[in-house]
């Protein structure tokens, strides 16, 4: 069943692409329905999991593919993927939504998305680093499309910056793996096989080498800083629903690869170089608050925010190999709360981002100060962007409180000099506000005159994305349940 979920939209994309005669409606309904019927097939496998035992996958698949190379179809989920699993489907059938009054080139845009979809649920199932590196690069090249087809702008240069950046970093990642895979006994691409049996303890030069191959590949896509200088142009030019899903599901994609490679596969040199990814971490944090707070273009703004939400991952699992005694019970959480994060983060600044398209659409700008008194004209898009900035800067009751609760609990705890990163909430919290001031209050002015309120397409697509970062902020049980065994694993393999 989990290859019926990761390839039905590829499937559904071949299927557009192949029929050209098919008219714009029926390919914008199609991808609705694909992604609605595999969204339903996540909520099944959510039903039926059961954590599995340390080391093992739920829902594994196993087939032999590159045997030369002891390379193999393998695909699995456990508490580190699933939830990410499920908000990739959250996710595209949001923009799918959004999506049905896209005019240019629908048929295309439906396949193109759907092909990234695929790819996307493929790299959080992948058991394999040759499966993972597929889908990895994959990726790349359709959000190349994305932006460069769909965007707006200098939709070209951006396009370029974003697919040299990630695709120099996706080629340090394979030297990584295929440094894993010489130094393993015997050797195998298998990442279960890699976690139980470390191939490079003890040798300390070769593993710092190799996790530093991993970590430049990881850092690029997260982004952390000082690699992250592609990711405001990319959000700036590309589509709204680009937008959405290069935030909410690619930017996962590296941070993922720090729990499910990095750490587990190299944890002699992950405890060694925990110091550095944590100074990373808090310097992300701050700098992305801080240049977001600068932003007077909307996008921009909610771009660079995730610079520093993605810090606040970045810095939780540095701290995790911060090996300490009568610590690990403490950097449990903290990863824990870096996979809730990656959640959190995704429903709510790809709903960020698609309001932010709502401006675009009507008023051909994100400037803040072309706009003022929003909040008379439009009071559903005010109530919902409002919404969206308290759940981002993290006000209790929302996603982003539980996981940075959880972050700022674990991180302290095991090295209280992180508390700094605190910082980061007190400046997002003011750049948020101040937008919600140029943009919703006030006399109606400039770009805000005549400005349409949301469209029931809109309501639809970002609505469900904050009530659900709603419901996990009052009752996060049901997905701590699921995270929180494969996190305290995680830590129990760097050492305690």
């Amino acid at each position: 069943m989990l290859s019926l979920v990761v390839f039905l939209p590829l499937v559904a994309a071949a299927a557009l692409a192949a029929v050209p005669r098919l008219g714009d409606a029926p390919a914008r309904w199609t991808w609705v329905a694909v992604a609605a019927v595999d969204l339903g097939l996540i909520a099944v496998l959510w039903l039926r999991y059961d954590t599995p035992p340390p080391g093992q996958l739920a829902f594994a698949e196993q087939a032999a593919w590159i045997p030369g190379v002891h390379s193999s179809y393998h695909v699995g989920v456990d508490g580190l993927s699933l939830p990410l699993v499920a908000m990739t489907g959250v996710i595209y059938l949001a923009c799918a939504v959004y999506a049905l009054r896209e005019q240019h080139r629908p048929r295309g845009q439906a396949a193109l998305f759907l092909f990234l979809q695929s790819v996307n649920l493929g790299l959080f199932v992948a058991a394999d680093l040759i499966l993972f590196f597929v889908f990895f690069d994959l990726s790349i090249v359709g959000m190349y499309f994305v932006i460069a087809g769909w965007g707006h702008g200098d939709r070209g240069r951006s396009a370029l910056k974003f697919f040299l950046y990630t695709f120099l970093g996706s080629l340090a990642l394979l030297v990584g793996f295929i440094g894993l895979y010489v130094a393993a006994d015997p050797h195998t691409f298998d990442m279960t096989q890699l976690a139980a049996a470390p191939p490079l303890q003890g040798r300390p030069l070769a593993g710092g080498l190799v996790l530093a191959a991993i970590l430049l590949g990881l850092v690029v896509k997260t982004p952390a800083v000082p690699f992250h200088t592609w990711l405001p142009p990319a959000h700036t030019d590309a589509p709204a629903v680009g937008s959405a899903v290069l935030a909410g599901v690619l930017l996962k994609m590296g941070a993922y690869g720090f729990v499910r490679v990095a750490m587990p596969m190299l944890p002699q040199a992950w405890r060694t170089w925990a110091g550095v990814v944590t100074v990373i971490g808090v310097v992300s944090v701050i700098y992305g608050a801080l240049v977001a707070l600068a932003q007077t273009n909307v996008k921009r703004m909610i771009a660079y925010t995730s610079v520093n939400h993605m810090g606040y991952v970045i810095l939780a699992a540095g701290v995790a190999g911060l090996v300490a005694a009568d610590t690990a019970p403490a950097r449990g959480v903290a990863v824990a709360g870096a996979v809730t994060q990656m959640v959190s983060h995704g429903l709510i600044t790809g709903a960020l981002f698609l309001l932010a398209g709502v401006l675009n659409d009507r008023a051909r700008t994100y400037d803040m100060h072309d706009f003022g008194g929003l909040a008379a004209p439009a009071p559903a898009f005010a109530a919902l962007f409002a919404v969206g900035a308290f759940a981002s800067l993290g006000l209790p009751a929302f996603s982003g409180f539980i996981a940075e609760f959880q972050i700022f609990t674990g991180s302290i705890a095991a090295a209280p000099v992180t508390a700094v990163v605190v910082l980061g909430i007190v400046v997002t919290a003011a750049l948020f506000l101040r937008a919600l001031q140029r943009v919703l209050t006030g006399e109606t002015v400039g770009r805000s005159l005549g400005f349409t309120d949301l469209r029931a397409r809109e309501l639809w697509s970002v609505g469900p994305l904050l009530l659900l970062s709603l419901l996990i902020g009052v009752v996060p049980r049901p997905l701590l349940d699921v995270i929180e065994p494969a996190a305290h694993a995680v830590v129990g393999q760097l050492g305690r």
